[in-house]
């Protein structure tokens, strides 16, 4: 995942105190007052298990006068957000803190002061917010990421230099723990690695006029600091993980493996095992195993999510990696697509076995859908580019109006195998596909299994070369399979 504000404080989530955690369980109370009360509750977020992707709310009710109170338990420092409506705001909260925030309904970032135990960190982390993160001048966009190698440089040495005397001037001779100050640091020194690392490909992205920029041979040299790498004090930072995630992405495409390959994510769990160490490394581990189980191979993900089991002695990560496994194994790579029997608009009944031995692009579509429609005269021109290859273009029809799809389809002499499904969105097949909009995309392998969710439309230009890759893709799985995975 590339960070497009990655000096934000907003993106950690978690605090970078790993080191700190055996300080104990202890509890933090806030209370506080709202001028301009335009919401009868407000909440406080935080997620202290990195791969836990649901974080743990605290609701407290606001009283007609604006005044509300909270308390919560806290393993140690910790980062969290303060949220009221739909505006958010960062914290940062230690076992005892006991702090008094104020600040308007309707702009609780640009208002909010605090007072009493833990005020210190927390009004530099708003100071910070309004001096750095909501400057674009020191944002890699809109503007930044148009610079070459040499300006792009000076402008990351530019804002780090700056946000570091920002640090020395607002935390000079205030009450501020250990743990805080090696928090705003961690953040200083991994906003400008990350952005570092992933400016190569996020200009290519973003800058599509151009080709991708050829860097200098220094330009990764920064990467051979062990320190950078080894961090013990900023395992739970996500900006830390975030970065050493984007590392481990870097050495696998630098050993010419494309997030396309069908063992990148094997790739990537492997250099992150050789590559890494300490308390990060089962973090590590898990984020890439998170990325296995939504884009690649179920059979892979589940080969990989034992061993990760045997690292996990502890068993802190493995039980949360489970859930997310069988969270998404349904619709992974290498899964079973469901089975089903439809019939098409001259009456004929067809069902997924029929297509076996071919690639089968499935359209989810309505006629009434006004994106729908629009892709039909590609539809015709992919047909037409495809016609006589192991390929079928199916089209389910999500219709109730059954007279109106045929009447079109017919018409128009739409190409490719057209069905409709009666029910609409709540319809069988829309429900065992995961169907939650129209038009959806999904690319089937000759052996029937999904090979993507999520491939190009039907009106992109990358459309063609992502089919032509994909025949025959199914098959190269079952070559690079760890050997734990075999029998499964």
């Amino acid at each position: 995942m590339l960070s497009f504000r990655v000096s934000s404080f907003l993106a950690l989530l978690v605090g970078c105190l790993a080191s700190f955690s055996s300080q104990g369980q202890g509890t933090v109370v806030i209370t506080g007052k709202i001028s301009g009360r335009t919401a009868d509750s407000v909440a406080v977020s935080l997620r202290e298990n990195p791969l836990d992707p649901k974080e743990q709310i605290t609701y407290a009710p606001v009283s007609d006068k604006g005044e509300f109170r909270l308390a919560l338990k806290v393993n140690g420092p910790t980062r969290a957000d303060l949220v009221y409506n739909d505006d958010v705001t960062d914290l940062f909260l230690e076992p005892g803190y006991a702090l008094d925030v104020r600040f308007k309904g309707n702009d609780l970032a640009s208002s909010v002061k605090y007072k009493g135990k833990g005020a210190e960190a927390n009004s530099y982390l708003s100071e910070v917010d309004a001096s750095f993160v909501e400057n674009d001048g020191f944002q890699v966009l809109p503007d930044n990421i148009m610079l070459y190698e040499a300006p792009f440089l000076s402008f990351l040495d530019y804002r780090r230099k700056q946000e570091e005397k920002f640090m020395e001037r607002g935390t000079e001779g205030v009450d501020m723990s250990k743990a805080f100050r090696d928090y705003a640091k961690a953040t200083i020194t991994y906003s400008y690695a990350n952005d570092r690392l992933t400016f190569p490909d996020l200009r290519e992205q973003v800058v599509n006029t151009e080709g991708r920029l050829k860097m200098s041979p220094t330009y990764y040299d920064f990467l051979n600091d062990k320190a950078l790498i080894e961090n013990p004090s900023a395992t739970q930072n996500e900006l830390y993980q975030e970065f050493l995630l984007n590392y481990v992405h870097y050495l696998a495409t630098a050993d010419k493996h494309q997030r396309t390959d069908p063992d990148f994510y094997l790739v990537c769990y492997d250099l992150a095992k050789q590559k890494l160490s300490g308390p990060v490394k089962p973090i590590i581990l898990g984020r890439v195993l998170q990325e296995s189980f939504r884009f690649g191979h179920v059979k892979q993900s589940a080969a990989m999510l034992e061993d990760f089991r045997k690292i996990d002695k502890d068993n802190q990560y493995y039980p949360i990696l489970v859930q997310d496994f069988n969270l998404h194994k349904t619709f992974a790579i290498g899964s079973p697509a469901p089975e089903f029997h439809l019939r098409t608009a001259q009456g004929d009944s067809v069902s997924l076995r029929d297509f076996a031995g071919k690639l089968v692009y499935v359209n989810f579509w309505r006629t009434t859908s006004g994106l729908s429609l629009r892709d039909l005269p590609y539809a015709v021109e992919l047909a037409k580019k495809f016609e006589g290859k192991d390929i079928v273009f199916l089209n389910v029809a999500l219709d109730e109006n059954e007279g109106a799809w045929k009447q079109l389809v017919i018409s128009r002499k739409l190409p490719g195998v057209h069905v409709r499904a009666n029910g609409g969105m709540k319809a069988a097949i829309a429900r065992a596909y995961g169907v939650q909009d129209v038009p959806t995309y999904i690319l089937l392998a000759e052996d029937g299994t999904f090979l993507n969710t999520k491939p190009k439309r039907l009106s992109s230009r990358a459309a063609v070369d992502e089919i032509k890759e994909s025949f025959g893709k199914a098959g190269t799985y079952s070559g690079i399979m760890p050997a734990s995975s075999a029998g499964k």
